[in-house]
């Protein structure tokens, strides 16, 4: 492997479309803001939080998968294939992989974040110098160019985090399609979606005794201060999350404590005591319906691999 390396292009964050989403959503009957805007930050600081958290295991027990899974990824990888990873964010479970795909065309991060970008380069670049890495700053829900120098490689996709629960079954069908899309016939994905369990587990892990759950929900109303200037008062919101029994997902919300009124980008949005904003859902799967959704989408199940006590879930699907 040659080294040799690319870098995105650097943007300025864009805070219109936080202003536009977060007008409509309280604007709505039923109040919502989008679960990608907890990720600013200091959302994305506290979020490193909540993985170190004992309640909290969806992280740690993937990343025991991983580690225990990596020589088997690896002999299964074509050699010159090339790794691409979708919503690379730090790249941390990424380097299990890397540090036994020693025959790795390069590595292909793909965020939207261009600073998430930057901060993984320097440090795959660092701890592995000879690996080609090629960064695509984009949407990866949408159509993606690839670097040209992948052109004809075998692929093999990677979306670890569980990110794929929070989104609808709509919307989860149609970003597995548009991976198969990116990928090409063929290709592979190791993905991760976390499993049903005792809902008692569940609550804890998105409730956590010390508050850095909640910490990291109501962030979202403080970055909305901080950027928006709008007038919330924090301390009359609350977390709340809840489990969905018939739709297998944790719901988490924002409740106003009190009747109040709040300044948003020049409207008054009005909170009845008891008003909750909607901010994310987490959907749990159990094996064969995380199948049934992969089909869906034209991904045929190869592998799945859990954790002793069926917490997690880590699948290998092919394209096709």
């Amino acid at each position: 492997m040659r080294d040799t390396a690319s870098s995105p292009t650097i943007t300025a964050p864009d805070v219109s479309e936080f202003a536009h989403a977060l007008l409509a959503g309280l604007s709505a009957p039923a109040k919502s803001i989008p679960c990608r805007f907890l990720y600013d930050a200091v959302g994305s600081a506290l979020f490193e939080r909540i993985t170190e958290l004992p309640e909290y295991y969806p992280t740690r027990t993937e990343t025991r998968i991983l580690r225990e899974r990596a020589d088997e990824i690896a002999r299964d990888a074509a050699p010159g294939n090339v790794l691409i990873e979708f919503g690379s964010g730090s790249s941390t479970k990424t380097e299990l992989l890397l540090e036994k795909m020693l025959e790795l065309h390069a590595y292909v991060p793909v965020d939207i974040s261009d600073t998430a970008l930057l901060e993984a380069q320097a440090r795959i670049k660092q701890r592995f110098p000879h690996l080609r890495v090629l960064p695509v700053c984009g949407d990866f829900s949408r159509a993606l160019a690839l670097p040209a120098e992948i052109d004809g490689r075998p692929r093999l996709g990677f979306f670890p985090g569980s990110t794929i629960g929070n989104l609808t079954e709509a919307a989860a069908v149609k970003l597995l399609a548009n991976m198969a899309g990116i990928l090409g016939s063929g290709a592979r994905l190791i993905i991760g979606a976390d499993l049903k369990k005792d809902v008692r587990r569940l609550l804890r892990a998105y409730d956590d005794e010390e508050g850095v759950t909640a910490a990291f929900n109501l962030n979202l109303l403080k970055r909305a201060n901080r950027e928006l200037d709008t007038d919330f008062d924090v301390g009359q919101f609350d977390h709340l999350a809840l489990y969905d029994e018939p739709h297998g997902r944790i719901e988490i919300y924002l409740v106003s404590l009190a009747e109040q009124t709040v300044n948003v980008l020049g409207r008054r949005i009005a909170f009845a005591a008891g008003e909750r904003i909607h901010t994310e859902d987490s959907h749990k799967y159990d094996v064969a319906g995380f199948h049934v959704l992969a089909a869906k989408a034209g991904w045929q199940p190869l592998k799945v691999w859990t954790d002793a006590d069926d917490l997690f879930s880590v699948h290998v699907l092919e394209a096709a």
